[in-house]
């Protein structure tokens, strides 16, 4: 298990926008336990008697995406609280907290084509109940090995010093559309990198940094859990309640993991 970053790293986020630790971060036994809680939440089963935060529907030829399962499994809540995700936040970032303020649970079907896809996007598009973009990103972390054929994430290397475009779609199953519509700045490169990453495998990227991922032509599932964070710069804006930002004084819901 990797304890910590090399010195680099951080200086690599900033420049790139992401960074992917290809060893696993997370102990053996609370990787096990995610992925026990990862199956229980998908069927329906919630050890803590709450349940995540969306309907959970699975549909074979889709991805299953459920919101806040970390409330529905312990195994999941320990995942956040119980490895070195946010010691590495603050290691990348500079961070003097880390916050957790939302999870999604990702399973993406073998042979899902279309069905798999998640469209070039900016995390900021779907955050706009903070008041600026400074101090959020997201760790993404596999329960699973994800191998260049099971579709894993991509990174547009640098594009979050594009600032904040506001183009591209999660939901969007047609890349190339997606690109050509997004206006990159003159001078600009669009170079991607895949993460390939073995289970406890963790990729970061900057709320700017627009992302995606294609379908799963593997053999069986990729499954993960998107981590999203804060960090003591990121501030909810005042006098307009939302759902994730109310909830922030709730260790339960929103453990701080660093700090």
């Amino acid at each position: 298990m990797e304890a910590a970053p090399a010195p680099e790293a951080g200086q690599k986020f900033a420049t790139d926008g992401y960074f992917i630790a290809t060893g696993s971060l997370i102990a053996d036994d609370v990787l096990a336990a995610a992925r026990v809680g990862m199956d229980a939440v998908r069927d329906g089963q919630f050890d803590t008697g709450v349940p995540p935060t969306n309907d959970v529907t699975h549909d074979p030829s889709q991805l299953c995406k459920i919101n806040n399962a970390h409330l529905a499994s312990r195994g999941i809540h320990d995942l956040l609280t119980d490895s070195n995700i946010g010691q590495w936040v603050a290691a990348l970032t500079g961070a003097s907290m880390v916050q957790v303020f939302a999870t999604q649970l990702l399973i993406k079907p073998h042979n899902s084509q279309a069905g798999g896809h998640v469209g070039w996007h900016q995390d900021r598009q779907y955050w706009r109940f903070w008041q600026e973009p400074g101090g959020l990103l997201t760790a993404w972390v596999a329960l699973s090995d994800v191998t260049p054929a099971s579709g894993p994430m991509r990174f547009v290397r640098g594009s979050h010093r594009w600032g904040f475009l506001d183009q591209g779609d999660f939901f969007g199953s047609d890349h190339e559309a997606l690109r050509e519509m997004i206006q990159m700045p003159d001078g600009a490169i669009w170079e991607e990198t895949e993460a390939v990453l073995p289970p406890g495998g963790v990729s970061f990227h900057n709320c700017l940094t627009y992302h995606g991922s294609g379908p799963n032509t593997s053999a069986g599932p990729r499954c993960s859990v998107a981590v999203h964070l804060r960090t003591q710069e990121a501030q909810p804006v005042p006098d307009e309640p939302n759902y994730y930002t109310s909830h922030l004084d709730d260790e339960a819901q929103c453990p701080v993991i660093y700090g």
